[in-house]
């Protein structure tokens, strides 16, 4: 079947901001996250990529023009089930306001059991993530056969949600999986299983140098915005 490449937007303005962005209009990508997006290109130059899909959201589809116009033609198409998780009313606060939140706790610990105020559930999120993958997988093999490589632009949850199933993993320890701005992820899928053959890959080793993470171990809800 299809080999599958995550992409993860560059970093954005509210992931400097320290915000959980979700859906909330006019997040786009910083100086920083522009850059990520420039590069992405030549990270992919020896890639022969039968198509691009991504989020409808716009950082995501900052992150990808530049590909997209250094090959004039590429198939592109949206798709709103690989769209950020609907946060709710969680959606444009301030992650440092929402560690207090009691539900902060179940969302690190037991995200299966986690429906944001207003939004949606993380089950929720993981199911329409991965049947949007599958029916993909489907549809490139079909068309362009069954070496055929893809790649989706998306969120950070969204990609972690779909490794982790990739993986077999139960989504309570999805959160045990990182992936920073601009990071490339593949998936190879086949009759009897998928490969995790990348993840979070960002070509800088930078980010493995000891660096203050706060010291207690919580994931970054919505992805982060990587190394400073």
């Amino acid at each position: 079947m299809a080999t599958l490449i995550l992409v993860r937007h560059g970093r954005s303005t509210a992931n400097t901001a320290g915000l959980l962005a979700g859906w909330t209009p006019g997040v786009t990508l910083d100086e920083r996250g522009a850059a990520q997006a420039a590069a992405l290109p030549g990270r992919l130059a020896d890639v022969p990529l039968a198509a691009v899909v991504t989020s409808p959201l716009e950082r995501c589809r900052e992150t990808l023009q530049p590909l997209l116009d250094a090959r004039p033609g590429l198939p592109s198409h949206t798709d709103e089930r690989i769209g950020e998780c609907h946060y709710g009313d969680w959606s444009g606060r301030k992650l440092a306001e929402l560690s207090d939140e009691p539900l902060m706790a179940a969302v690190q610990q037991h995200p299966s059991s986690v429906t944001f105020p207003g939004g949606e559930s993380m089950r929720a999120m993981q199911a329409r993530a991965v049947d949007a993958v599958r029916e993909w997988n489907a549809r490139v093999e079909a068309e362009y056969g069954e070496d055929a490589v893809y790649l989706m632009c998306s969120h950070g949850d969204i990609i972690k949600s779909v490794v982790a199933d990739a993986l077999g993993l139960h989504l309570d320890l999805f959160q045990r999986i990182h992936v920073d701005p601009c990071s490339l992820t593949a998936i190879r899928y086949t009759g009897l299983r998928p490969f995790l053959v990348r993840l979070g890959d960002t070509g800088d080793l930078s980010s493995l140098a000891p660096r203050d993470n706060g010291g207690d171990g919580d994931a970054a809800v919505g992805g982060g915005a990587g190394a400073p």
